[in-house]
């Protein structure tokens, strides 16, 4: 694989409305260094609900794309709405993601959009890896969410996370992977997590949970399931490179634990991202950036500079002023400028490869 493809990753975050989705991705927006400030939905200074409707509305209509870096890894980031009567945005987009992430309300669990937006994934083959949010609610409850899931859904639903405390006293989550404890002291996002010893009165549980996550995501790979019946414990990367491959097959589905609001469990759903959805060429058609071009689009957007068509590069290289055929009414078309999309700003650039989520501007 070409070696910038396996520092992308193309993902959506979807969600039930109300779920937590955009204040999900304002703080995935703050921790990876692309604004610095966290925008509040309520008060309608989100950065990826710029539309006049959706600040005076608090919601998501259409989806709004975001490139960020974390670990070395670009991923671009398409928030997608929530309500029912804009389900068209979250269809377009989903058929360009190589991945998702399912945000979960962690009072409701699976709430009706949440299943229809399943069903979408389904239809496209989109792996995904879910985040159980609010978990510093009033009754909130996350076994109950993750055999919501497993009921609901029809999936292995497999928690890769445990909270610690609950409702008001949620304070950090136990990593089953490497079994050891992430504590956020203070709500204030500049402030990192301490990692601890799991605590005494969870480990039981935490042993108990951590058993049936490697017995699943051993059966991924020959070797490692081999060593573990033989009785060695697989190592965290080893762990980590297992559940990676089930999550490309739609194997299970990795629960992770946090709330978004208080600024807590962001970082380590960060690094799931990157550790574990796909980069592109995994799961669709070859990536090749050698190839000619290809790519799909997937949206229109107009302003008062004009139109501009979102697309997913598969294939190939397109260079500003380049020639393209559209397949669809077979005609020549010329792109007169390319654009990295940042929510409601634009960067031009030169080109767009294989892999990138671009907005082309010129096109008839």
């Amino acid at each position: 694989m070409n070696p910038k493809l396996r520092n992308i990753r193309n993902i959506g975050i979807i969600a039930h409305v109300d779920a937590g989705k955009t204040t999900t991705t304002e703080r995935i927006l703050f921790y990876a260094g692309e604004s610095h400030r966290i925008g509040d939905v309520s008060r309608g200074t989100a950065r990826m609900d710029f539309e006049p409707q959706e600040q005076t509305r608090g919601i998501t209509i259409s989806s709004a794309a975001i490139t960020v870096h974390w670990n070395a890894t670009q991923i671009n980031l398409i928030d997608t709405p929530g309500h029912i009567d804009f389900n068209i945005e979250v269809n377009r987009s989903l058929r360009v993601l190589d991945g998702a992430v399912v945000v979960f309300d962690g009072v409701a669990g699976v709430e009706p959009q949440t299943e229809t937006n399943w069903c979408l994934a389904d239809k496209y083959r989109v792996p995904r890896i879910a985040f159980v949010n609010k978990l510093d609610r009033l009754g909130a409850d996350f076994p109950r969410v993750v055999a919501m899931m497993e009921e609901r859904l029809g999936v292995k639903a497999v928690a890769v996370q445990l909270p610690i405390g609950t409702e008001g006293d949620f304070r950090g989550v136990i990593d089953l992977v490497g079994m050891r404890a992430l504590v956020w002291d203070k709500d204030d996002a500049s402030q990192p997590y301490r990692v601890i010893d799991v605590p005494a009165d969870s480990l039981a549980l935490a042993r108990r949970y951590r058993a049936r996550l490697v017995e699943l995501a051993v059966e991924q790979d020959e070797a490692t399931m081999n060593a573990y019946l033989h009785g060695e414990e697989p190592t965290a990367d080893a762990l980590r490179e297992c559940i990676r491959k089930g999550v490309l097959a739609s194997a299970f589905v990795p629960v992770l634990a946090g709330s978004a609001f208080r600024n807590r469990g962001v970082e380590p759903l960060l690094d799931a991202v990157v550790d574990w959805l796909p980069r592109p060429g995994e799961v669709e058609m070859a990536c090749d950036p050698a190839a000619p071009f290809a790519a799909l689009a997937f949206k229109v957007v107009t302003d008062d500079h004009g139109a501009m068509v979102f697309v997913r590069a598969y294939s190939g290289r397109l260079r500003r002023g380049d020639a393209m055929l559209n397949a669809t009414n077979v005609r020549i078309e010329r792109a007169a400028r390319l654009y990295e999309v940042h929510a409601n700003d634009r960067i031009e650039r030169d080109e767009r490869v294989a892999g990138d989520i671009a907005g082309i501007v010129g096109l008839k």
